[in-house]
């Protein structure tokens, strides 16, 4: 049986696996990636934020990104029953890149694997992780590919695996999250917007007019097409029709003005659906073992956080990872997990706060305070570890404190 060695076994090639790879190899150490499907392949999470830049950067991929052509994103507009707001996050309150991409995951997530390839990592395409025994002594994975098995064996391993959830599956990591089930139905069109007022550098998310935990996103990609989606708790969305196209288009005439801006869009791809995807796990990292990303908890897309996290949980793990193969002691709870999750939780605030209406109150509320916009901006665009925002540094009070204002005029 063949054997693949190395100092780092990374499970999946996605942003958080392609960008942990690629800071690990610049400080030296060898990683094998080993990827279960063929890049590029499809993925939803196309909204980048401009936190994602700052990881990008260090990981020497921001460059392969911005010649990439993708359509460049400033910010995020949001529509509801005609009332409409919009947040620039060039006029954030956290320091750091005010500006993004909206992509094409499966080609963009092709060019950070290729870069993190170009660096040195090894990627090994097509290959499904069956067992795994991890220790504080090392890890051996056994993994299929064609018909033939092969082991992999690393000092540590580190799970990016996405939705794919590897070691939480494996190792019975896995419990409920706190999130109701909700479920996704997508697409990409040709959208042929016309719409003079109708912004490609933004986001676009629609509150359904009567059922506010009801939402859709709307993202412009270069060339003229756009990534078109509803989210909602589960019995909602399959009220909606029986087939995800008919869901997805009932769901857009429930909206008038997404309808309007709608109007001449080609629905020339098949519409999916996914549910259930919200996601949490007993322990972030063990003996062994850290995960990464969607492998460790998942909170919704409402915000596009997913891809922020990912790599924010590649930066801590990389730095971490290199000093204990340095020989020095690293408190994996206390350098990685807590503060992955205190940006984790502080989106998770904001997300509940969303389906329970006390956000998009915020959002929507009419008499602007342009600092305290500026903070609410920050989040918005991902600096969600930015403790000098007090909306980050105690995110439950500060924004029940705004709801109490909004609510009072």
């Amino acid at each position: 049986m063949k054997e693949v060695v190395s100092d780092v076994v990374v499970i999946g090639a996605g942003p958080a696996g392609a960008v942990v790879s690629a800071l690990l190899v610049q400080r030296g150490w060898s990683v094998n990636v080993v990827e279960r499907q063929e890049f590029p392949r499809f993925s939803i999470g196309e909204s980048l934020l401009p936190q994602c830049m700052e990881f990008l950067e260090a990981a020497n991929m921001l460059d392969a990104v911005k010649a990439a052509g993708f359509q460049f994103k400033n910010g995020a507009a949001f529509e509801w029953d005609g009332a409409r707001t919009a947040f620039d996050f060039t006029e954030k309150f956290s320091p750091g890149h005010g500006t993004t991409f909206q992509v094409q995951r499966g080609r963009f997530d092709k060019i950070l694997a290729d870069e993190a390839q170009k660096q040195g990592a090894q990627i090994h395409y097509r290959h499904t992780i069956l067992e795994a025994d991890i220790s504080a002594d090392g890890a051996r994975l056994l993994a299929e590919c064609g018909g033939e098995q092969v082991v992999f064996r690393g000092r540590f391993v580190l799970d990016a695996s996405g939705f794919g959830r590897v070691l939480p599956r494996l190792l019975e990591l896995d419990r409920p999250s706190q999130f109701p089930m909700r479920e996704s139905v997508f697409t990409h069109v040709q959208d042929n917007i016309s719409d003079a007022h109708f912004d490609r550098d933004k986001i676009l998310i629609t509150v359904h007019p009567q059922q506010r935990d009801i939402w859709y996103w709307l993202i412009p990609f270069s060339g003229g097409r756009a990534s078109l989606g509803v989210v909602g708790e589960r019995d909602k969305i399959v009220a909606m029709g029986d087939e995800p196209e008919q869901i997805l288009r009932n769901a857009v005439a429930a909206a008038p003005e997404l309808a309007k801006v709608l109007r001449d869009a080609e629905f020339d791809t098949p519409v999916q659906r996914i549910s259930g995807y919200s996601s949490d796990v007993s322990t972030l990292t063990g003996p062994g073992f850290a995960l990464l990303g969607n492998a460790g908890e998942f909170l919704d897309p409402v915000f596009s956080s997913g891809v922020t996290i990912a790599m924010k949980s590649a930066e801590l793990a990389a730095g971490c990872l290199h000093r204990q193969l340095s020989g020095e002691p690293v408190d994996w709870q206390a350098d990685f997990a807590a503060p992955l999750k205190h940006g984790v939780d502080v989106f998770k605030t904001y997300v509940t706060a969303w389906y329970d209406g006390r956000f998009q109150d915020v959002i929507f509320y009419q008499t602007e305070q342009q600092e305290i916009k500026r903070m609410i901006c920050s989040i918005l665009a991902g600096y969600a570890w930015d403790k000098n925002n007090p909306f980050v540094a105690v995110a439950e009070r500060r924004l029940n404190a705004l709801v109490e204002i909004c609510s009072a005029d």
